[in-house]
């Protein structure tokens, strides 16, 4: 099978556990069916075929960016003016949507960029609590329910077909360090390499984006140099 056939049905067939503790409540867009028709158009475009990626985790996605596209790292405005898709979301955007999207455009744009890599979370699906969104690892009663979803999830996307010496982590602290001791259970990974997460660059070290820019195209050109 194709990644897009594969992702489609991995997307489309999340069973999450359905009780949540502390009032905390799943992040689903994947729910509606106009979300599974841009998470379908988006794959048919980049990923139709099987060639073998490199893997970039990020933690889980937030309201504003896959929480409503259910396309990692991909706001509204990113699906219209950068990949040239139509959809039916209110036109927004969110920080790390667009460092991901310089990054993307950088490296010489969506199809080099789709061809060579995807772009997951280490957990599909995001969390919101009280109106705000929240990391899996901010909550450890809520780590210990989804631990389990966690792992199949991972383990679902490594046998699509990833170059399994290296994986680039988005989210150099904790997201890292969780995914580190996952790994050394699971061993998924040869090798895991942390990246800043863009919402940290873009709130706080803006005056550095260039750098931070070149950090990540570094990286991602070492990945691809690997395989």
């Amino acid at each position: 099978m194709t990644w897009a056939e594969n992702l489609y049905r991995y997307y489309s067939e999340l069973e999450p556990p359905k009780e949540l503790p502390n009032n905390i409540q799943w992040l689903f867009p994947q729910q509606d069916k106009a979300v599974l028709d841009v998470v379908r158009r988006f794959l048919d475009k980049y990923y139709n075929d099987s060639e073998r990626r490199t893997l970039l985790l990020g933690i889980n996605p937030g309201r504003f960016g896959a929480g409503i596209t259910g396309v990692n790292f991909t706001a509204s405005r990113q699906l219209e003016e950068v990949l040239q898709m139509d959809h039916p979301f209110k036109k927004g955007t969110e920080l790390s949507a667009e460092f991901i999207y310089r990054v993307i455009e950088a490296y010489g744009g969506p199809g080099p960029f789709y061809q060579n890599f995807f772009i997951g979370s280490v957990c599909p699906l995001g969390f919101v609590q009280n109106g705000k969104n929240l990391n899996y690892y901010d909550d450890k009663e809520l780590l210990r329910t989804i631990e389990p979803f966690l792992v199949q999830s991972i383990s679902r996307l490594v046998s699509f077909g990833v170059d399994q010496r290296r994986c680039l982590v988005i989210g150099g602290a904790e997201n890292f360090r969780y995914l580190s001791a996952l790994n050394g259970r699971y061993r998924w990974f040869e090798h895991l390499e942390p990246l800043p997460h863009p919402r940290f660059v873009m709130q706080y070290k803006r005056k550095s984006l260039p750098a931070y820019v070149d950090l990540y195209l570094e990286k991602l050109s070492a990945a691809g140099d690997a395989s």
